[in-house]
């Protein structure tokens, strides 16, 4: 059995309130989803990084959020009918597999995001290329139910954030079954009732995407554990009381 993975907040020199989760790196000064995103995100004071993991054709995992290469890339082109090779012809090489990724990270927490339709193949993909990193103890994974479900059965060990996105509470068969650590919600939805219920059943609560000093110093008030922001730097100088940012 591996070692037990580091609570969200522990960045291995001493115990924080709220973790600092940079959202796709550091977007406003990197293209999101990019080594140098996640790089400028740890330096600007993230204690994790968020990033979005879908597969080529080919069923390498790459970081990019959308299904199409259209926003960040203006190519019209679905990711899902590209080889990783072909990806990075159009790129530049601007797009990192997940295996880049972890190795850039060296050792520092990522949350792997994955968005679209996440079947046990494409889950046990994602974890596998985690484990021949042997990044598992520095990896979590978040996503809606029946991804976080498929994760759980190709990974009985792995760390998962639970996104929700309503006020109900998830029924107990989805939290036996999932077994998360954090429950993730839009911020908007967070007030003080709603972290101490999630609280008092034992889990952790993550916000997103936080990125106003306003909402920032409300999610911190209502005591979540972790938010997620666009601007990592802003946050570290929140938590640490205007010092920094």
């Amino acid at each position: 059995m591996r070692a037990a993975a580091r609570t969200p907040w522990d960045t291995g020199d001493e115990k924080q309130q709220v973790t600092v989760v940079g959202h796709r790196g550091d977007p406003y000064r990197f293209r999101e989803n990019t080594l140098p995103s996640l790089q400028a995100a740890f330096e600007r004071g993230a204690d994790q990084v968020e990033v979005d993991v879908r597969l080529t054709r080919d069923r390498v995992p790459v970081l990019l959020h959308d299904a199409t290469l259209e926003r960040l890339w203006g190519h019209e082109r679905t990711l899902a009918r590209l080889t990783a090779a072909e990806l990075r012809e159009l790129t530049g090489g601007g797009v990192p597999t997940l295996p880049e990724a972890l190795e850039a990270a060296d050792g520092r927490r990522l949350l792997l995001d994955l968005p679209g339709e996440i079947d046990g193949r494409t889950a046990r993909t994602v974890v596998g290329a985690v484990r021949e990193a042997g990044a598992e103890d520095s990896v979590a994974y978040c996503a809606g139910t029946s991804a976080m479900l498929a994760v759980r059965a190709a990974d009985p060990e792995a760390e998962i954030s639970l996104t929700w996105t309503t006020l109900a509470p998830p029924r107990p068969v989805v939290l036996e079954a999932v077994r998360p650590r954090l429950l993730n919600y839009r911020f908007g939805l967070l007030g003080p009732e709603l972290v101490e219920r999630v609280h008092a059943q034992g889990l952790l609560v993550s916000a997103w995407t936080a990125d106003t000093r306003r909402s920032m110093r409300r999610l911190v008030g209502c005591g979540v554990d972790s938010v997620t922001t666009n601007r990592p730097d802003v946050l570290r100088g929140v938590l640490d009381g205007g010092r920094r940012g």
